[in-house]
């Protein structure tokens, strides 16, 4: 055992001797290196900066001066009933008896067909419960007061009365179109 013993740092020594030198050229490389890594830095520091893009021109713009102030304020209530706003004679009635299909908006009414011919045409609309009512020019549908103009074989014409926004009201044409389905 102790021949074995002896020849085993003998074997070692060896190795970790060229271990050394290996290591030792590796690291004596680069030393000649950084010389050139610095003249290259001092090159790059010592050329003159790239010259920068002109500022933009700024825009001159008009000047308004503001001439209205005779005039109503826009931020005030509805108009005067004497300059013709709010009160243009146009709202719904409170007391007329509301319609079974003025329940639904008209987005949800679908017009399935017509029965007759000319001015005594009838609509046929299914209201969205699936229930068939009839309609003819004159009644009422649609939740904003619409009221039936004229029935056409693939249409019927309504005129609604909406809020304008001032406090008065005005119409809208609106139309339900035969559901092809």
């Amino acid at each position: 055992m102790n021949i074995m013993h002896a020849n085993r740092p003998l074997v070692a020594a060896p190795r970790l001797l060229l271990l050394a030198l290996a290591a030792s050229f590796a690291l004596s490389g680069c030393a000649p290196g950084m010389a050139d890594l610095q003249a290259w830095v001092a090159e790059v520091k010592a050329r003159p900066p790239k010259p920068l893009d002109p500022l933009p021109v700024m825009q001159q713009f008009e000047t308004f001066e503001y001439a209205a102030q005779a005039m109503r304020d826009p931020f005030s209530g509805p108009l005067a009933e004497n300059e013709g706003g709010a009160d243009s004679g146009l709202r719904p009635d409170p007391t007329r008896r509301k319609e079974p299909l003025e329940a639904y908006p008209l987005d949800s009414l679908d017009m399935v067909g017509t029965i007759g011919e000319g001015a005594e045409m009838i609509a046929l609309i299914m209201d969205p419960e699936h229930v068939v009512h009839q309609v003819s020019p004159g009644q009422y549908m649609g939740q904003s007061d619409g009221r039936i103009t004229g029935i056409h074989e693939d249409r019927i014409d309504l005129t609604e009365l909406v809020p304008d926004g001032a406090g008065g009201w005005m119409e809208r044409q609106a139309q339900v179109a035969l559901d092809d389905e």
